[in-house]
């Protein structure tokens, strides 16, 4: 289970990276694009009458790899629990930006909710909170990656296709689908009504 300081991990990795993908603790800008197009992949293949809040938004990294591919919805909201990525975000997005603890903070109530990344450091109890009220506040569905697997680690936190399974079960999510095989060691799940 992770026991990390959040804040301290990605400080110190903007400290040493600056405002790059490696900044936001991802091992390269092609790992974060895979999983950027990967998210994308259980998306609607029109998001312009959509609504989607980032949930864990870093940089507002996300945001801008939609507008490259010409792929934004109608509205964007990112989330992000440090005030360092909110002020990061907000100047590189020019979007609405709030600052929340995703795991307990009541959230907008959009029609799709995306997480790239985010899960890897909390722990178990808090990625379960994290899903349940992201899904919550979703109309249509809720688009996550996580690591995957069985693996112990006091930095990152893992999930099996059986915990994920009964996080949907708990959840009464109608549609689960998952991509596997991008990345070792990694999963993209969507949770649909």
């Amino acid at each position: 289970m992770p026991r990390i300081d959040n804040e301290k991990f990605y400080i110190s990795a903007i400290e040493k990276h600056g405002t790059t993908a490696r900044g936001v603790n991802w091992a390269s800008k092609a790992n974060q694009t895979l999983r950027f197009k990967t998210l994308l992949e259980l998306l609607p293949q029109d998001l312009s009458p959509c609504s989607l809040v980032d949930a864990g938004c870093g940089f507002g990294d996300f945001y801008l790899y939609l507008e490259k591919k010409k792929k934004l919805p109608k509205k964007y909201i990112g989330i992000d629990s440090l005030s360092e990525m909110f002020s990061i975000a907000s100047n590189n997005t020019a979007q609405e930006i709030l600052i929340a603890d995703i795991t307990s903070a009541p959230l907008p109530v959009e029609d799709y909710y995306v997480c790239s990344g985010a899960l890897n450091t909390l722990t178990k109890y808090e990625s379960i909170a994290f899903i349940q009220n992201c899904y919550n506040s979703s109309k249509i569905g809720f688009i996550f990656n996580a690591l995957h697997g069985d693996k112990e680690s006091q930095t990152y936190n893992y999930l099996t296709k059986d915990e994920i399974q009964t996080i949907a079960d708990t959840l009464g999510v109608q549609k689960i689908m998952y991509k596997e095989g991008y990345l070792e060691d990694d999963i993209t799940v969507g949770f649909f009504r």
